[in-house]
């Protein structure tokens, strides 16, 4: 597996690196938003481990570039930052990191979480499904989903790999009402580590590609004290 380490603290991303080569992943450091963005582009890793404060371009700004427009490979993101305040998690989680650590950590602790990012998969049942509904058609083993535009023309919809698997979860169980606890196993497995209102921010994220008001969701419902529920007629 290969990870691309953005910390401008060459300390830090020497430690990162040694504690994750231990563990046998390939390393590559950058240490500023402009390099970082070139070696994603160059050679897409598997996971990144972003530094929010990095001089260039910042780590918010390079997550958002990295997650507008994915290459072959749409990489995890584990975030790092000095601050602790629940604001600032939350603009990390909402511009598309999987996940967030505090500064100072333990490099134990980083290499369990970077663990249980990699080991996140998509746990659905029969790969080998089309998923139709009145307006959307979800093939999980292509890994494409369209929108019917209008009558006669599909729109294709530019989703992350997390995005996919969300609407995927949600396509192919019309009606059935998730609890973030749900959504969590479903996509990520028991080794998820987080806050788990990253699913609404991943929610929102896909409501923006799917839905033609935000406002008012007419695909994806919040079940006000639950979670979540996916409506739209299922094509037999």
């Amino acid at each position: 597996m290969d990870i691309l380490i953005v910390e401008d603290e060459l300390e830090i991303a020497q430690l990162i690196q040694l504690s994750l080569e231990k563990e046998g992943f390939s390393c590559r450091i950058s240490r500023d938003g402009i390099s970082a963005l070139r070696m994603f582009q160059e050679q897409p890793p598997d996971l990144i481990i972003l530094d929010l404060m990095i001089p260039g371009l910042d780590g918010l700004e390079v997550c958002a570039r990295i997650r507008h427009k994915p290459g072959a490979k749409d990489p995890y993101i584990l975030m790092l930052t000095a601050k602790g305040e629940e604001i600032d998690r939350v603009i990390g989680l909402s511009t598309g990191a999987d996940d967030y650590m505090v500064k100072p950590f333990s490099p134990r602790e980083l290499v369990a979480r970077v663990r249980a990012l990699l080991r996140r998969s998509f746990r659905q049942g029969g790969q080998n499904q089309v998923y139709r509904t009145q307006n959307f058609i979800v093939d999980v083993e292509q890994r494409t989903a369209s929108r019917q535009k209008n009558s006669q023309e599909l729109e294709i919809l530019d989703l992350t790999s997390l995005e996919f698997n969300l609407l995927s979860t949600f396509v192919s169980n019309p009606g059935r009402v998730w609890n973030r606890s749900q959504l969590i196993d479903k996509l990520w497995g028991d080794n998820f580590f987080g806050d788990e209102r990253v699913v609404d921010t991943h929610v929102a994220r896909l409501r923006k590609k799917i839905e033609p008001d935000q406002a008012h969701p007419s695909f994806i419902k919040t079940v006000v004290g639950v979670g979540y529920k996916f409506e739209d007629p299922t094509i037999v």
